[in-house]
C-alpha cells in the first residue's frame, strides 16, 4: 500500500509541480527534488492507512466496506503524516505552510483510499471467460 501511494503521490505532485512552473517559467528549475517530497509522505500515508484500515476493518471485506467509511480511513493515515511532520517542524516552520501540509496529505490520502477501493472492487467483478459463480479452478474441478 505505501509503495502504490507514494507511485500515486508522485504522479499527482508532479502534476501540480509542471503546472507551478507552466504558469510561473521564472520560478528555479529544482523538478529533482519534488519526487521526495511527494513520495515519501504518499509511503508514510499509505502504510498508517493500513495499519489503521487493519485494526479498525479488520473483520471486514473490500464489498462491505462503505465508499464514505473507506475514505475517512485514508483521511486519518493522511492525517497522521500531517500531524507528523507538524510535530517535527513546529516551530521552525510557519503553521500556515504545516496546516497547508496536513491539508494537502489528508486530501490526498482520502483520494487514495478512495481509488484503492474502487481497484479493489473492480479486481473483485473480474472473472475469467465461462467461469461460474464459483469461479474458474471450481470449473475445472467440476469436469
Amino acid at each position: 500500500m505505501g509503495l502504490t501511494w507514494a507511485l500515486g503521490w508522485t504522479v499527482v505532485g508532479m502534476l501540480g509541480v509542471v503546472a507551478v512552473y507552466t504558469l510561473f517559467p521564472e520560478l528555479p528549475d529544482i523538478f529533482d527534488i519534488w519526487i521526495p517530497v511527494f513520495a515519501y509522505p504518499g509511503f508514510l500515508s499509505g502504510v498508517g492507512f493500513s495499519v489503521v484500515l487493519g485494526i479498525a476493518e479488520r473483520r471486514h471485506s473490500f464489498d462491505q466496506l462503505s465508499l464514505p467509511r473507506f475514505t475517512a480511513w485514508g483521511a486519518v493515515g493522511g492525517l497522521l503524516v500531517g500531524g507528523f511532520v507538524m510535530g517535527v517542524f513546529f516551530g521552525r516552520a510557519p503553521f500556515a505552510a504545516l496546516a497547508a501540509i496536513t491539508a494537502t496529505s489528508t486530501l490526498l490520502g482520502a483520494g487514495s483510499a478512495a481509488g484503492m477501493l474502487a481497484l479493489a472492487r473492480g479486481g473483485e467483478d473480474r472473472s475469467l471467460p465461462g467461469a461460474g459463480a464459483a469461479g474458474w479452478s471450481n470449473k475445472l474441478i467440476e469436469e
